[in-house]
């Protein structure tokens, strides 16, 4: 397979959609696939995790450090660009198999020589301070250049400056800043240290970079490498001395010894993954590319912060880490990673207090968790989130105040995590705390009907966000109900197994009493049924708003970028939804439905979803792949797999800048690819199997791990196939009620039925 991603022309129009395409990271900084000659104009970031800042405005965001790679060619006092200069040839290409960026651009000046300009770079996996750069330029002819470069610390920013100083410093050949915030004085350091392998030049020193003067001679390429500390007082003592030590010890090992480390550490990232699709590499590359992007964000060295719902591509969405982590980030590293996992699960379980402190601001009891999370675990939503572009007044939005399915989101994830690795080990460290107190939040929030002896959730919003402050909104009220039964298998579990800790939990919590109400409200919270067509409606009232077609409802929008949703846009009141709601529950929760309820909501919804979100693609390919409807599903996991590929995404929410990558997306592909064509899920005693492959896909394979052990997987069209790489005991498998074993180091061969997708 082809794991390139390349563009072979300049187009100035596709800078931003190109930052995206082509960013790299390694979990602790994203750099954009922006090129060296690059400034803020053309939205050069370098986004930290873990560091958030507001300047005062009132809106908190992720904090973009100066930028190390800042690098460019003068000719003839002429700056070398593809924003001004002619161009002969230009590619820009992203290896996506080991992390690395290119470009090679051929330059032709005024005078008519030709000057070559190729750079690579990458995000080191084996240190993740370290940024890593070699840049070569080459001539027809002979003639003297000078070579700008730098740290570039006019910092492209979303809602302005982060940084209330930089002091500009050197040590022992290391050049570079130190930089602090402005909200909590947090410090950073970039550090830059500069190695020319041939030939030599003169150097010009500057403030906060270098002029070097080479004498090119005809087709001998000047080469010059960079080595970029980015340390941070999160896990840096002192910043300084930390970048300091991060670019001499790299200068040490070379570059290319780095570059080897990196393709063996990103090889094995994709050995953990598996993923061969035989018959069909189009879809094979851009699921491999998809895992690329994930991996790129996940904090495999924290867990202090998951990964923002733009992951680390820039500071939209003020980096926040949305429900967007537990419902479709952590599926992949759950089943394949799960040290990853771990740090996400809990990310959440640390910022408890953030949950409370937000219950106890809207008169609740236990734990609401945020809409936007940050490093502090507080919620990090405005009120007044998007502008109305006819009015250029601010709009109320109610994200923040009523999105209670959030923690019941991250009681899924918990439960999902511990169901698929068998670590109840979290329990003790504060996540039975954190089930246990959404479920009270959710008692304290409920509303019971007496008359009807009946628990109701009502002025909520559902995961379609176009129809705010609704009433028994489906997806919440079977999230919660799930919430209410982790916790009375938590209780169980503890006072079962661990009675000591049971005790202990139950008087911190004072949940004596508690645990009644929870189980009440278990058994007695109302759940939307599927009415007479088998149709389960979104909200109480949703199959009295105006049904009409997509099409129709566009043909009514009177100015680009009109937000359809609440409080006053043309969804409202009508059956259009932006994102997969009920047919979300239906693919989280399928053991709850039939096939025929599944299949019957899933028509009746897509025709009515405008996909409005990133978040919804994938999910109905999801459960079209699990009741069969393949060339369906095959679809969807096209658009969402290619998202970040093709750029078929919106920009703007209203005038709210929305680009960059598309993490939920990214693990929603992966859900596709296995808990759909492959029909994996994880079972209390085991895994269940109900493949359904598209029909040019010859062969699937792929890995997970259940229960700590590791397994193999690869899928025909008639035969399943389930390989005991290195567990440690016996595997439970289901298939078609049937029940397998297989044992540790063996092969399970299970000769699957006819079944004709739909």
């Amino acid at each position: 397979m082809n794991w390139k991603i390349e563009d072979k022309e300049y187009k100035k129009e596709k800078i931003e959609f190109i930052g995206n395409k082509m960013c790299i990271g390694n979990g602790y900084f994203g750099y954009r696939g922006t090129l060296e000659e690059y400034g803020k104009e053309q939205l050069v970031a370098c986004t930290v995790s873990e560091i958030f800042d507001d300047n005062g405005n009132g809106w908190r965001e992720p904090v973009n450090v100066p930028n190390g790679l800042y690098t460019w060619v003068e000719y003839e006092e002429k700056k070398l660009s593809v924003l001004e200069t002619k161009i002969e040839k230009h590619v820009q290409e992203l290896h996506f198999d080991t992390g690395i960026h290119r470009r090679k651009t051929v330059f032709s000046t005024e005078d008519g020589q030709r000057i070559t300009v190729e750079a690579e770079r990458f995000a080191s996996l084996e240190d993740i301070h370290l940024l890593v750069m070699r840049y070569q330029v080459t001539a027809d002819k002979d003639l003297d250049i000078k070579i700008h470069t730098g740290i570039d610390d006019d910092i492209w920013n979303i809602n302005g400056n982060h940084f209330k100083n930089k002091e500009y410093i050197e040590k022992d050949g290391v050049t570079g800043m130190i930089c602090k915030t402005i909200e909590n004085t947090a410090n950073i350091a970039v550090a830059e240290k500069k190695q020319a392998l041939s030939p030599e030049g003169k150097t010009e020193n500057l403030k906060n970079g270098s002029v070097i003067h080479v004498k090119l001679k005809k087709s001998v390429p000047y080469v010059m490498e960079k080595y970029i500390a980015i340390c941070k007082e999160t896990d840096c003592t002192d910043v300084w001395e930390a970048a300091v030590n991060c670019c001499q010890q790299a200068e040490q090992k070379g570059y290319d010894r780095l570059k080897a480390k990196q393709k063996a550490l990103w090889g094995k990232r994709y050995e953990k993954l598996g993923i061969e699709i035989e018959g069909d590499e189009e879809a094979e590359k851009a699921v491999l590319y998809s895992a690329y992007l994930l991996y790129s964000s996940a904090p495999e060295h924290t867990d202090r912060v998951a990964i923002p719902a733009r992951g680390l591509s820039g500071q939209v969405y003020k980096g926040a880490m949305f429900w967007d982590t537990e419902i479709y980030m952590l599926p992949m590293f759950a089943f394949c990673d799960p040290k990853i996992a771990r740090n996400l699960v809990m990310y959440r379980v640390k910022n408890l207090q953030g949950a409370y402190e937000k219950a106890s601001e809207y008169g609740y009891e236990g734990a609401f968790y945020p809409w936007e999370s940050q490093e502090t675990g507080r919620d990090g939503c405005t009120h007044y989130n998007l502008t109305d572009i006819f009015t250029g007044r601010k709009m109320r939005t109610y994200f923040r105040d009523k999105q209670i399915h959030i923690s019941a989101d991250v009681v899924y994830g918990l439960w999902k995590y511990m169901n698929v690795t068998k670590d109840n080990s979290i329990l003790k460290e504060g996540a039975a705390e954190v089930i246990l107190e959404c479920a009270r939040f959710f008692w304290s929030y409920a509303y019971y009907k007496k008359g009807k002896e009946q628990y109701e959730f009502l002025d909520v919003t559902g995961a379609d966000e176009y129809h705010e402050r609704v009433n028994n909104d489906a997806y919440t009220n079977y999230m919660i109900r799930l919430t209410a039964k982790a916790t009375l298998d938590v209780i169980s579990y503890l006072k079962s197994k661990e009675p000591e800790m049971y005790k202990k939990v139950m008087d911190k919590l004072d949940y004596w009493k508690e645990e009644e109400n929870i189980r009440d409200l278990y058994e007695k919270i109302y759940l939307p049924k599927p009415n007479d067509s088998l149709v389960i409606e979104q909200f109480d009232g949703y199959l009295k708003e105006e049904d009409l077609s997509i099409q129709e409802l566009y043909s009514r929008i009177i100015k680009p970028n009109e937000y359809l949703g609440s409080p006053c846009g043309l969804a409202v009141n009508t059956q259009i939804i932006k994102q997969a709601d009920v047919i979300l529950l239906l693919s989280l929760l399928g053991s709850d439905f039939t096939d025929e309820v599944k299949e019957k909501n899933w028509s009746y919804y897509e025709p009515r979803t405008e996909h409005g979100s990133s978040l919804s693609t994938c999910i109905y390919a999801l459960l079209a792949a699990q009741i069969g409807k393949t060339e369906w599903a095959y679809q969807y996991l096209m658009k969402a797999a290619q998202i970040d590929l093709t750029g078929d995404y919106k920009l703007y929410l209203g005038d709210l800048y929305i680009g960059g990558t598309h993490p939920a997306a990214n693990g929603g592909t992966w859900m596709v690819l296995t808990q759909g064509f492959a029909g994996l899920e994880a079972e209390e005693d085991g895994v269940h199997f109900s493949p359904h492959l598209p029909e040019k896909w010859r062969k699937l394979k792929f890995r997970f791990n259940y229960g700590g052990s590791r397994y193999r997987v690869e899928i025909t069209k008639d035969i399943l196939k389930i390989i005991g790489e290195d567990a440690a005991k016996e595997l439970r498998v289901t298939y078609m009620g049937n029940i397998y074993t297989c044992s540790a180091g063996s092969t399970l061969k299970i000769q699957m039925e006819n079944r004709e997708g739909k």
